[in-house]
């Protein structure tokens, strides 16, 4: 068995784990860095794999842009329409409102992914001491020791090996494509229903072909993904209602089980946890993925000026410092975010008379007063810091 040594070992070849290497070779590319990628070499499968619809926040393409990895398949969100169905309180949030290009934009997942993997080839060329291993699940050949190990293998709910804190929320969601008769380009529709939320999103395919995020129960989730087409599709009419005219076709149904999955502490040691491998969010305020990705950037941030401003290599004590800095420095973001997630997620599932209409009033208020609006839009754009 051959054991090689580095200074930063990065498992998980997910977009969170490739964004945190590229960011952190572009701040250093002397960088003794090795990823463990489960990934083959080549895209093929990558590029015919995961086309679910991924939301990314503004600041998060502001991010990813300072690596050249965004990718060129997108929808741009311009406005998002928040409400209830079937009781009053609605929102509407604008571009306009913020003076920002985007709201937000929706990229397959797939596309961000090679997207990323592209990036980090270019910034490879001048990074003579990376290594970008990609491994099988049986591979046992050899062995890493690292000064430093960033864990971004995360995972789905319920498919992960590690379960600390959070919650089950009984609920899947279906997503796919859906066809509808008069889409408004660039608009993003939010519905709460009794089971939970309705989301309507752009896609690159169109303005008429949307993206579909629907969470009920188990049960019902299964029911519909079993429908006929015409039967599923007069559900989800009867669901949303006919803001957005008819639904004519679907395609591409699956189903993912929804939950929260939280570490309360993210590092440990010599060792630090970003993204899903830190925290599993609901899909409800699409903050997932956002909230990884300024994991990742902040967290190379941290490592590049221990390592690369000590040229003799840090001490463990100085590595040790600098993870509890990383991990201060992102309590407020993560627990803001992993907070509003979880709260949108439990009250706007809930049908008690009392909630029903805090909730109807909340969305009411949230129109009519621009500061608070504008204030959840800038969180859920940038997170905080």
């Amino acid at each position: 068995m051959n054991t090689t040594s580095s200074d930063i070992l990065i498992q998980g070849g997910g977009p969170v784990g490739l964004a945190c290497a590229a960011w952190y070779l572009q701040k250093f590319p002397e960088a003794k860095l090795t990823l463990l990628d489960r990934n083959p070499v080549e895209d093929a499968d990558i590029a015919n794999a995961d086309s679910r619809g991924i939301a990314l926040s503004h600041g998060s393409k502001i991010l990813l842009d300072t690596i050249q990895a965004w990718p060129t398949d997108c929808a741009d969100i311009h406005r998002v329409h928040v409400s209830q169905a079937g009781r009053f309180g609605r929102a509407l949030m604008t571009r306009e409102e913020l003076n920002q290009d985007a709201l937000g934009h929706i990229v397959r997942y797939r596309d961000i992914h090679l997207a990323l993997r592209n990036a980090l080839r270019a910034i490879q060329v001048k990074s003579p001491n990376f290594i970008w291993q990609h491994i099988k699940d049986d591979d046992s050949q050899s062995t890493i020791t690292a000064k430093c190990i960033v864990h971004a293998e995360g995972g789905l709910f319920k498919t992960q090996e590690w379960v600390e804190s959070g919650r089950d929320y009984g609920q899947s969601a279906l997503v796919g494509l859906v066809e509808v008769e008069n889409a408004t380009p660039h608009q993003a529709w939010e519905r709460f229903t009794s089971e939970g939320p309705l989301a309507v999103l752009p896609s690159h395919y169109g303005h008429n072909i949307l993206n579909l995020v629907w969470c009920g129960s188990p049960e019902s989730s299964q029911h519909r993904l079993q429908l006929s087409e015409i039967e599923f599709l007069s559900s989800l009419q009867n669901e949303f209602g006919s803001r957005i005219g008819r639904f004519l076709k679907i395609q591409d149904r699956r189903l993912y089980e929804l939950g929260l999955n939280y570490r309360k502490q993210i590092t440990k040691d010599h060792e630090v946890w970003i993204g899903n491998a830190a925290q599993t969010l609901h899909p409800v305020a699409g903050q997932g993925l956002n909230l990884g990705l300024r994991d990742a950037f902040l967290l190379a941030e941290k490592l590049a000026s221990v390592f690369a401003n000590t040229p003799e290599g840090p001490s463990t004590t100085e590595i040790q410092n600098a993870l509890e800095d990383y991990a201060q420095s992102r309590k407020v973001d993560r627990t803001t975010t992993i907070g509003l997630t979880d709260f949108m997620a439990r009250v706007f599932t809930s049908n008690l008379a009392p909630v029903v209409l805090a909730r109807g009033l909340a969305l009411s208020a949230l129109q009519w007063l621009p500061s608070a609006k504008t204030a959840l839009a800038r969180q859920m754009m940038f997170g905080r810091r």
